[in-house]
Parts: structure tokens; C-alpha cells; sequence
């Protein structure tokens, strides 16, 4: 497992410039996805504020990192945890809703 993260992290650091469109749609695409079946999963008039909140920043963080231009050790590690984190929350909130 090490190793393949290491393998991840080289080829991300080598091509960063390339990544950058990419991991911004896909993240953003995967966030947005989670917060639509967050706000689906809620009952009417409230819905579950810590789950969006936690979604929105990890979707938001990530690119604004990105466009902080903050070095690629930080950036890789917050992409893993912001795509874990809302599939996390996809995985949840449709399970609930079925």
C-alpha cells in the first residue's frame, strides 16, 4: 500500500500541470454529487448541516488550494481525503435513502 502511494504521489508531483484540471472536475463533480444526496436525504424544511458543511469545505479546500498554489505533498493527501471523505457521505446518505 505504501508503495502504491508512493507511486501515486510521483506520478502526481511529475504531472502536476496535467492533474490540475482533471482532480478539479473530478473533485468538484464528486462534492457536488454528495451534497445533492445529502440535501435528498433530508427531511423537509432541515436538513443534516455538519454532513454539507464537511463536504463543502473538503470540495472547496481542495481547490482553493489548488489555486493557492500550495506544493504538491499538501495538495495530493487533501485530494485522497476530500474523494474518500464524499464518497463517504455518497455511500451514507444513499444507503438512507433506500
Amino acid at each position: 500500500m505504501n508503495s502504491l502511494y508512493k507511486q501515486a504521489i510521483t506520478d502526481f508531483n511529475a504531472n502536476y500541470i496535467l492533474y490540475i484540471p482533471l482532480t478539479i472536475i473530478l473533485q468538484s463533480c464528486v462534492g457536488s454529487i454528495a451534497a445533492m444526496y445529502i440535501l435528498m436525504n433530508s427531511p423537509t424544511g432541515s436538513f443534516k448541516f455538519f454532513e454539507l458543511t464537511l463536504c463543502v469545505i473538503m470540495a472547496m479546500g481542495y481547490n482553493g488550494l489548488i489555486f493557492a498554489q500550495i506544493k504538491t505533498r499538501i495538495i495530493f493527501p487533501i485530494l485522497l481525503a476530500s474523494i474518500i471523505i464524499n464518497v463517504l457521505l455518497i455511500i451514507i446518505n444513499v444507503y438512507q435513502l433506500s
